[in-house]
């Protein structure tokens, strides 16, 4: 993919002080740190390392990424990375893809308490998939997935949501054999949109009890227990959405979508369209309107708070395992499950990624290391390569 025009950094870089002048109180230091990274990523001021072609000799200098989980150009690296660590993991069986989603009256109580109900959206959610495929009555037994957190709408509104892939079967309770699941049908969405809720609103009350949620702005009313329980009543009149998209044919396909969903961040450079008289445009899909393709248009200032809206705590694990495959004995349950399907899946070697030499598409290999006081020196020597989308730093 060709390196776009316009980058979310390029819009930090020009409007992100001033930003932080107007909105920096009402902020947290995370998004500031969040603000630097983006705008320090693959440039000088984190210094860079010297690559050289195994194959024709042609020299470079690369920048350095940040790294921070947050910017759009760190992303990729990352994700092949983690994919060749997923590869020896999946199972010769087809895959359903489920999504938990929380409803628009949760957003502002969610986004002041982002840590503990983005932990209780994991739980919740992970828990119902857990009971209902136990029960007899659909699947009967015990089950393993993924689930990828995501917090944002195509039009980088606050929309809080969980991708889980999920194998099409689990192990009995014993442990000796192997349940499938129908290729067309998992588990009933009603029954998951029910308890799902259920499950999220006894964990509300659960952290409102010890005094644990934060209540601040037009919220402030919440904290009285009469206008919560009301306030709970209302959640359970919503039907609140459970989504089962069809299943996937097999691992490979699994492979291609994890690809797509696992280190997105709230929106991709690609997507932006314009930068202009203080004004940012970019693609959306309006899924209300069947996915139509749109434009649009906000000041810059909106669009860096939406952004930064999107911005996790620190520490909040957003692709975790569940069940089975939970991470304390995913090893030993992986095998587990081969043996009942009879498939013993040879270890495939890392499709480690390296950049390409642009004169013969060799590959380059590091050869120095170079910090920022160094790249001032060495920068008349070897100018940096402006298409290159650089290695991180180690």
């Amino acid at each position: 993919m060709n390196r776009p025009t316009l980058e979310v950094a390029d819009i930090v870089h020009a409007v992100g002080n001033r930003f932080w002048e107007h909105h920096g109180s009402h902020l947290a230091w995370q998004h500031r740190k969040v603000l630097d990274a983006i705008v320090r990523c693959r440039t000088a001021a984190l210094g860079g390392h010297r690559d050289q072609c195994v194959r024709c000799g042609h020299q470079a200098i690369s920048y350095n990424s940040c790294r921070n989980r947050h910017c759009p150009r760190c992303q990729g690296n990352a994700r092949s990375r983690w994919l060749d660590e997923r590869r020896d993991e999946l199972l010769p069986v087809s895959y359903f893809h489920i999504v938990f989603t929380l409803p628009h009256e949760l957003s502002a109580l969610t986004l002041q308490n982002k840590r503990m109900l983005y932990d209780l959206l994991f739980r919740a959610s992970a828990a119902t998939l857990l009971e209902l495929a136990r029960d007899p009555k659909h699947l009967g037994a015990e089950i393993g997935f993924l689930g990828v957190l995501h917090t944002w709408g195509q039009n980088l509104q606050h929309h809080p949501h969980l991708h889980y892939i999920v194998p099409a079967g689990g192990l009995t309770p014993d442990g000796s054999k192997w349940i499938a699941s129908s290729n067309r049908f998992f588990l009933p969405v009603r029954a998951l949109s029910r308890v799902f809720r259920g499950k999220f609103a006894a964990g509300l009350q659960q952290l409102f009890q010890p005094h644990k949620l934060q209540f601040h702005g037009s919220l402030q009313s919440l904290a009285e227990p009469r206008r919560f329980h009301a306030f709970l009543r209302l959640l359970f009149r919503e039907n609140w959405v459970v989504y089962a998209k069809p299943p996937f044919g097999g691992p490979e396909h699994v492979l291609n979508y994890l690809a797509r969903y696992t280190h997105r961040v709230a929106i991709s450079n690609h997507r932006l369209v314009a930068f202009q008289n203080d004004r940012v445009s970019f693609r959306w899909k309006d899924y209300a309107r069947g996915g139509k393709q749109k434009i649009m248009t906000v000041s810059a200032d909106e669009f860096l708070r939406r952004f930064l809206i999107h911005v996790l705590p620190k520490g909040l694990v957003r692709i975790r395992h569940f069940g089975i495959f939970a991470n304390r004995r995913r090893g030993d349950m992986l095998s587990r499950c081969r043996d009942l399907l009879s498939a013993h899946c040879a270890n495939k070697p890392a499709t480690t990624t390296h950049w390409r030499c642009p004169v013969c598409a060799g590959p380059m290999l590091i050869m120095e290391r170079l910090t920022s006081s160094q790249l001032c020196f060495q920068s008349s020597l070897i100018m940096p390569d402006p298409q290159r989308c650089s290695l991180d730093s180690s």
